[in-house]
């Protein structure tokens, strides 16, 4: 089902998910760096994840649907996905993943790597990165795409940034998630295609069942965007709703029943 143009004031988008915080734990105390551009540009507050464990989260943004997965294994998918929606229109697209190992096309669990770019040296998990579930990326030379978090490139249509599993506060405190982001976000904001990029940052799932997986923080940055609050209910199937519109995809799955983050766009 199209979803019509393409917005033109966006051309790029940007999504950073961090891990396993209810959106109550983000405050201005634990979390004041993402707090506080919160409250410079957007956050929805009535934004959650759709399943637990992480997995079936990240699914369900990247395909529309959490592929009947329920566990954090290794799968290899074979439906249509993000992946294949941005190549099939030309789009350039990208999964920063920290601490992937460069070079060739890793399909393992895990990978303990060092310093990556911002933060610190932390373990890179296939789990966190929806895209190598699909064997359009995993089984082609579309797993070019993924790319340690070092090869960032704000200027590509579509960027997923995953960080390591202590900078998206997984294994590590919120502070340390924070100053993650802290470090990394400026390489977005201060980028000459800021005026015509879409900023989000959330979490994959909450530590309760709200919405099936959590109610969970929710950034919403773009140029010109500057202290709105919505209490619009939205989750993971929205913002993939969302990034569609944004970029002129047909909708997947759920996702085209979804509502998306409109009050926050242009």
């Amino acid at each position: 089902m199209p979803t019509g143009a393409p917005r033109a004031a966006i051309t790029h988008v940007v999504i950073v998910w961090m891990e396993n915080r209810d959106a109550s734990a983000v405050t201005a105390a634990s979390m004041p760096y993402l707090y506080g551009l919160s409250q410079t540009f957007g956050r929805a507050d009535n934004y959650d994840a759709v399943a637990h464990p992480s997995l079936p989260n990240y699914l369900a943004f990247w395909s529309g649907s959490t592929q009947g997965v329920t566990d954090d294994g290794v799968h290899d998918v074979t439906a249509e996905s993000l992946s294949s929606q941005l190549a099939a229109a030309g789009l350039a697209w990208r999964t920063y993943a920290q601490d992937y190992p460069a070079g060739g096309c890793y399909t393992g669990s895990s990978y303990p790597g060092g310093v990556d770019g911002p933060g610190v040296a932390g373990t890179y998990a296939r789990k966190h990165n929806p895209a190598m579930s699909f064997t359009f990326v995993s089984g082609s030379a579309q797993c070019d795409n993924i790319q340690p978090l070092a090869s960032f490139d704000p200027g590509v249509s579509f960027a997923f940034v995953v960080p390591n599993l202590c900078n998206d506060m997984h294994d590590c405190a919120a502070a340390q998630g924070d100053t993650f982001l802290r470090a990394f976000l400026p390489q977005v904001l201060e980028a000459p295609d800021w005026p015509r990029t879409l900023l989000v940052v959330s979490f994959d799932e909450g530590t309760t069942d709200a919405g099936g997986g959590g109610r969970v923080f929710t950034l919403v940055a773009r140029q010109g965007l500057s202290g709105v609050v919505s209490t619009i209910p939205h989750d993971h199937y929205g913002l993939l709703r969302t990034v569609e519109d944004v970029l002129g995809l047909p909708c997947l799955g759920t996702a085209c029943n979804a509502t998306p983050l409109d009050e926050f766009l242009p």
